[in-house]
């Protein structure tokens, strides 16, 4: 493990890669980038100010603190190639080049991957057109925005006339980018296995399940994840 860490992302999770990274003896400093109040001047921990956007700022970052090792949280970032730059000038970095990182900022990519290895997945129809994607007959359905920065953008629509509102408020802020896939709405239990791989091997984690409304008992809007937990009882 190398001496000193580059965390890039601001969230919780990169606050808890940060936390644990520190704990290792094998780690003299971490830095995350930006950061958040929680990784603020914490021990071994604190923010730093470069600026993630710029892949060659991060790069020459790197070269002048004597960075080893780069683990990158944040998918825009992830889906813009990061990973890929900070490892072609030679940054060891931790996290999926731009066309794995697709799988996770990109629906539509993801649930035609789905469909061609033969993995269950809702169904699910892609628009580009917002009076095609108001004609959808799921009885139920899940409106998400396409687009690196829309990961989260997402709307469970109880009728169609919901739905059609959020297909019309998405397409309208062209931020979210100019797709928007419609899924059929499954009801149950959502949980999330994730797996380190070096290509080779697979290390299982223990399944989480996140908290995605923003209110209690399941209710309001859905959010990238108001928290989690684990382990948990129904697996």
């Amino acid at each position: 493990m190398a001496d000193r860490v580059l965390v890039i992302g601001s969230g919780g999770r990169e606050h808890a890669l940060a936390w644990k990274l520190a704990q290792s003896p094998h780690v003299k400093q971490v830095f995350v980038a930006p950061g958040n109040a929680g990784t603020a001047d914490n021990g071994k921990i604190s923010n730093s100010a470069v600026l993630v956007s710029n892949h060659t700022i991060v790069t020459q970052f790197c070269k002048d603190h004597n960075i080893g090792l780069v683990l990158v949280g944040q998918e825009a970032l992830l889906a813009a190639g990061i990973v890929d730059d900070l490892r072609a000038a030679g940054v060891r970095c931790f996290g999926p080049s731009a066309k794995a990182a697709q799988l996770e900022s990109n629906t539509s990519f993801a649930k035609a991957f789905l469909d061609r290895h033969g993995i269950p997945t809702a169904r699910w129809k892609a628009f580009t057109n917002p009076q095609e994607a108001c004609s959808t007959d799921f009885p139920a359905r899940v409106v998400r925005a396409r687009g690196p920065a829309a990961r989260k953008e997402v709307t469970i629509a109880a009728s169609k006339e919901e739905a059609c509102r959020a297909v019309q408020e998405i397409m309208q802020d062209r931020t979210f980018g100019e797709m928007v896939v419609i899924e059929e709405l499954l009801q149950g239990e959502e949980l999330s296995c994730l797996c380190f791989t070096d290509g080779v091997t697979v290390a299982l984690m223990p399944p989480a399940q996140a908290h995605k409304r923003l209110l209690d008992g399941d209710q309001g809007p859905n959010t990238g994840g108001m928290g989690a937990y684990c382990p948990v009882p129904q697996v």
